[in-house]
């Protein structure tokens, strides 16, 4: 890997990431990547473990960055149609979250709207910047409201995977359930299978209450978000959540 300090602009940090990516991308790991994915990719074929190094490295360049221009050397990555790419932004962005704050919200949006084609952006992009800063500033979670009824798919599961580091410490509990409940019967797999995450990892602060959620919709709840729901709640509840009412 190229040394670590600051490159003099972020055209020489995009040159070096790129150097980087290139030379440790393994050509059986693009085949292997590209037949993971229903929806069509264009990786490189960086394996996760040497993604992350690159990612740890040439954060060393990027962590001075004004906001504005990290968020503009990484919309250069969300449109450059590599798949790794997108990737390394959300990390970063996730890493510099408390500075980028509220006003990167805008951003992120645009980006899972008009950037994001396959669940592997959708789900970095909402775990790494979009649920962190809801972390952060609760108050955006509302501004969220609107990708419920969207025809974009990824709007939609969108709206339940940013909820998932909340819900994982047991905050936007509330909504938690309101977005499950709005997203129950979505005909989109892709969906439901975002909201039972969701609900999975709101499971473990609040397995009673996630319990008695599936157990009042089982029988409108389609099986694979249920089987997410209940994954971790303890043998016996998810017996009792399985039954057909």
């Amino acid at each position: 890997m190229n040394n670590a300090t600051r490159p003099s602009s972020s055209a020489s940090i995009l040159k070096d990431l790129r150097e980087d990516l290139r030379a440790a991308a393994d050509p059986a790991h693009r085949e292997g990547s590209r037949a993971f994915f229903k929806e069509a990719i264009n990786p490189l074929g960086v394996r996760v473990r040497e993604l992350n190094a690159i990612v740890a490295t040439h954060w060393n360049a990027v962590r001075s960055l004004e906001p504005q221009e990290l968020l503009t050397l990484c919309d250069n990555l969300w449109g450059s149609g590599v798949f790794e790419e997108p990737v390394v932004a959300s990390k970063w962005c996730g890493r510099a979250i408390k500075r980028l704050g509220a006003k990167a919200f805008p951003t992120f949006e645009r980006w899972l709207d008009t950037r994001v084609s396959n669940w592997g952006h959708c789900d970095v992009l909402c775990t790494k910047c979009m649920g962190t800063l809801l972390e952060l500033e609760p108050g955006l979670a509302s501004r969220t409201d609107a990708w419920l009824t969207s025809p974009n798919r990824w709007l939609r599961r969108g709206v339940a995977v940013s909820l998932v580091p909340p819900a994982r410490h047991g905050l936007h509990t509330e909504r938690v359930f309101r977005v499950a409940d709005a997203l129950l019967e979505d005909a989109d797999d892709l969906v439901r299978k975002g909201y039972g995450w969701m609900l999975k990892e709101a499971s473990k602060p609040c397995p009673r209450e996630v319990f008695e959620f599936v157990l009042q919709r089982r029988g409108r709840m389609p099986r694979v978000a249920l089987r997410y729901a209940i994954e971790l709640l303890p043998k016996d509840l998810r017996a009792q959540a399985m039954v057909r009412s």
